[in-house]
């Protein structure tokens, strides 16, 4: 056995933007600041108190640190709709480009005193860092802001898996979300009818084997869709987010670099897409996997693994139209996967040093447990929180969309959250380490160049092996 240590990144020169909005502000009244990270200097105030005051009369500033202006956006929704709320909220938005965001984050939680994050976002690809890992001792349990989450939970009707993400090592919930993004088989009608005769998600999921847990289905799937000139799916990647998220085990096991036999199983897969002719051998997020999307590739792609949130920031900018009968636009539909997955979402956690825990406690609930019509997330489901006819969205909780209409144009008028409801109890969240994007990318390089002919399968598992023991400090065989 070798051990390796971890290779730490330089720290990226940051500048970061805050808007600060009062309630009752409009946007127009909004200030341009720098955000200063906390130092030792400026950590307490000149007697040592770090506890904030605010006079009488005055708004108590919540400092609030995203990735996006997605949380900063839905906070401000809240102040505009409470105008006696009592604060006011100081949002540091630092995207993740080039790793930005964590070392900047990090900085802030360490130095603490009045600049440091009371509330701070985290997305899927790094957020067990901040529950579960080194920095989950900055992570107020939301019990602790007053929330009786054991009853909340339950009663909102939260999926599993997010809550064993947001789950501290102690057995303490520090984080939750608003998004649910468990995963479905997002499909084309029209070559759904073309092959098998009928766009039925319910016969659809039957055809490629859905809830079934294994692949069996799905290749002889694959097969029929070739015969009619069509690919399954675009790449290789689009079957990976569902074999990750499904895997028994995570990548790391008390220590040591672990291939659960699932993920191991993808390279094969991986290969049979590409020797078989299944797919156009795209790869996500790039220009050919977007030409997919509006049936413009090298052949005609059936369909795409993925959550809510795939369909409305992906696929419907990406479709060649904005209406029905336009490019792909109505011609999609969704049926249960043949294996249960998840891929993505943003939690929300406080920081165990803030004084201001009536305000943050105020802000959490609305925004991760409220499953009221007033709450962020029945707004988010039916698409009402810049108004009537936004997108709608899958929320965390499955009684907010259990009462809420997810029926969509762009799925030929399917209500969505008929399938996505069962899709996020499917899922798993106890395989995920705080290293996965680094493995992961490293693993599907690895997988592109066996099924590419480039490498034997015992060289490409070897060379996994050596790239991640070269950057982490596990165990590697």
């Amino acid at each position: 056995m070798k051990k390796r240590r971890l290779v730490a990144g330089a720290m990226c020169a940051l500048m970061a933007t805050t808007l600060l909005a009062g309630c009752g502000k409009s946007d127009d009244n909004k200030e341009t600041t720098t955000a200063t990270p906390a130092t030792e200097d400026n950590a307490t105030g000149t007697d040592g108190d770090t506890t904030e005051h605010a006079p009488s009369g005055e708004k108590v500033t919540i400092n609030l640190w995203s990735f996006t202006d997605e949380i900063p956006d839905m906070v401000q929704k809240y102040i505009d709709t409470h105008p006696d709320c009592g604060f006011e909220v100081n949002p540091t938005i630092i995207a993740t480009t080039d790793g930005a965001y964590q070392p900047a984050l990090d900085q802030a939680l360490m130095g603490g005193g009045a600049d440091a994050p009371d509330l701070y976002a985290a997305e899927a690809a790094f957020v067990l860092k901040y529950t579960q890992g080194e920095a989950a001792q900055y992570a107020m349990p939301y019990a602790d802001l007053g929330i009786d989450i054991d009853a909340k939970i339950k009663e909102a009707d939260i999926a599993q898996y997010s809550v064993d993400i947001g789950t501290n090592p102690d057995g303490k919930v520090v984080a939750l979300g608003y998004q649910a993004t468990g995963g479905a088989f997002i499909y084309r009608r029209s070559i759904a009818k073309d092959t098998w005769g009928t766009d039925d998600p319910a016969e659809i999921a039957k055809k490629i084997g859905g809830g079934s847990g294994n692949l069996d289905a799905f290749w002889t799937a694959a097969e029929e869709l070739k015969a009619k000139g069509y690919g399954i799916i675009s790449g290789d990647g689009d079957l990976w987010h569902a074999v990750e998220n499904s895997s028994e085990q995570g990548w790391i096991v008390d220590g040591a670099l672990t291939i659960d036999p699932k993920r191991e199983a993808f390279l094969d897969y991986s290969k049979k897409l590409k020797d078989n002719g299944y797919h156009n051998d795209t790869q996500d997020w790039q220009d050919a996997w977007f030409a997919d999307m509006k049936g413009e590739g090298e052949k005609q792609i059936f369909g795409f693994f993925g959550p809510a949130w795939l369909i409305n920031y992906t696929l419907a900018p990406n479709c060649g139209g904005k209406a029905v009968g336009e490019g792909t636009y109505g011609d999609w539909a969704v049926c249960e996967p043949p294996i249960g997955f998840f891929w993505g979402g943003t939690w929300l956690l406080a920081n165990k040093d803030t004084t201001k825990t009536e305000a943050v406690k105020t802000i959490v609930e609305w925004i991760t447990l409220d499953c009221t019509e007033d709450g962020l997330q029945y707004m988010w489901a039916n698409g009402t929180l810049n108004g009537e006819g936004g997108t709608k969205d899958c929320v965390a909780s499955g009684t907010v969309m259990a009462m809420s209409n997810g029926e969509l144009d762009f799925l030929g008028g399917q209500n969505m959250f008929d399938v996505f409801v069962p899709a996020n109890q499917y899922a798993n969240g106890k395989n995920l380490t705080p290293y996965d994007e680094t493995i992961n990318s490293n693993w599907r390089d690895q997988v592109r160049q066996y099924s590419s002919g480039e490498k034997s399968k015992e060289d490409a598992i070897a060379d996994f092996k050596s790239n991640v023991g070269d950057v982490l400090d596990i165990t590697v065989d």
